[in-house]
């Protein structure tokens, strides 16, 4: 059975906006999350409350915010700066800073998850940037957004678009779950084995612990056997390039093209924003580097480290790092890892501007017995197998997505319901100045 969409404003589905623009409130080092645009800003559905860095007392939270504080289900929305970039409240935690407003809907007739996918349409965003006034940077009034049309489905119909965008969307977050967690295992274990010095003994007891002979070196003390040598003694730096950006024969084949900004949260990468012939991957000065070639930025936003996570080409800003005889690439990926956060730890920032191959040349490091880092190799195999599959699934469920949302949003695609008679029509609703008050 198929049912009418309706024309509506946003005001019209909208029963209240928080909106607590002005002044700073007052913080405190701890006790009620003060959610910021940082927090919104991002493909997750929720609060990234690992991003919330101030806090208000219980008093302040009470008393300081002129309209109260979002609620479970209230969809958060930036409006200075980064405007149009929402969330949903998973839960009713924290209160909201200043150009953050949260709207809250008639659950009768408006389904919060639908709204929230509404607002992550590319167009709805692209029209909702049609309405900056800003002049400094980028700004969206309130009225205004209230008065953005839509074309709305039946609640029920709501209900079952957010329930398939959602669940793909739930996948999506156990698959990220699931890859930080065997990140974690096999980052511990490196730990444990070559930086704490638990690895097994002939005996299979954590060799530290259980008496194991340490020698001194530049490094301080290292197991017996082992040698203190250079970053490149482990593994090649090697270099990329671009090809002519002006030969259109160069572009949008099917070679992937790594350059800064196709790092991020994973630590695979699948798919680039770029991507390049076999023409211009002859026509310049990058090699194809194999799925596992460790790539490291190194201008820029330096030192974001990242797998290969399929044979790829790379740009003039970053290095691929590929292991020597002996050594593997999981290991130089974790040592890779390591080597970066003493770099930060250590170095002047001038330094990090550019990393260079001197900077690997010159960088001390402990050579383990080739032995142990093959018997590590085979314990992590496993778990990279698994992280790169949940990768690879993560991209399609992406692609899926990014695909339904938008034939979804607009109808193009309709989900069929069965409607019961005494559905809750829409209501008479007041001008959106009376929802809003400055």
């Amino acid at each position: 059975m198929s049912f009418e969409w309706n024309k509506v404003t946003i005001g019209e589905v909208v029963e209240s906006v928080i909106d607590n623009r002005g002044k700073t409130p007052p913080l405190t080092e701890s006790g009620y999350e003060l959610i910021e645009i940082n927090a919104i800003v991002g493909k997750n559905r929720y609060p990234n409350y690992e991003k919330v860095s101030k806090f208000v007392s219980e008093d302040t939270y009470r008393t300081w915010f002129r309209k109260g504080h979002p609620q479970k289900d209230d969809l958060l929305i930036s409006t200075v700066g980064s405007i149009g970039e929402v969330c949903l409240m998973e839960r009713d935690r924290g209160c909201i800073a200043q150009n953050v407003i949260a709207l809250r809907f008639h659950k009768k007739i408006a389904n919060s998850m639908f709204f929230y996918y509404f607002f992550s349409w590319e167009e709805t965003k692209t029209r909702l940037k049609t309405l900056d006034i800003g002049s400094v940077q980028p700004s969206l009034k309130v009225p205004h957004l209230l008065s953005t049309n839509l074309l709305m489905p039946p609640i029920e119909e709501q209900a079952n678009i957010a329930a398939i965008l959602s669940s793909l969307d739930d996948k999506l977050e156990l698959n990220n779950a699931i890859n930080k967690n065997l990140e974690e295992m096999a980052q511990a274990l490196f730990k444990q084995w070559f930086v704490d010095f638990e690895f097994p003994n002939e005996n299979g007891e954590p060799y530290k612990s259980s008496g194991g002979e340490f020698e001194e070196s530049e490094l301080g003390l290292i197991p017996k056997g082992w040698k203190v040598g250079r970053a490149t003694d482990i593994f090649d730096v090697q270099s990329g390039g671009t090809p002519k950006t002006s030969t259109s024969e160069y572009w949008n084949g099917e070679i992937p093209f790594f350059t800064p900004k196709d790092c991020s949260n994973s630590l695979y990468v699948i798919e680039t924003e770029k991507t390049i012939t076999e023409d211009g991957l002859n026509n310049c000065n990058s090699k194809l580097y194999k799925t596992d070639t460790v790539f490291i930025t190194a201008r820029g936003t330096v030192g974001k480290v990242a797998l290969a996570g399929r044979d790829m080409a790379m740009n003039q800003s970053c290095y691929a790092l590929v292991a020597k005889s002996g050594y593997t690439q999981k290991y130089v990926f974790h040592l890779t890892q390591q080597l970066v956060n003493v770099l930060r730890k250590n170095a002047s920032g001038a330094v990090f501007d550019a990393i260079t191959v001197s900077t690997f040349q010159n960088l001390k490091t402990t050579l383990p017995d080739i032995e142990l880092v093959r018997h590590f190799d085979g314990l992590v195999n496993g778990l990279y197998s698994l992280l790169l599959e949940k990768a690879n699934e993560t991209q399609t469920l992406q692609q899926l997505r990014d695909t339904l949302l938008p034939k979804l949003m607009s109808g193009e695609i309709r989900v069929p319901v069965e409607r019961d008679n005494s559905a809750t029509e829409l209501p008479m609703v007041a001008e959106s100045s009376a929802i809003y008050q400055p």
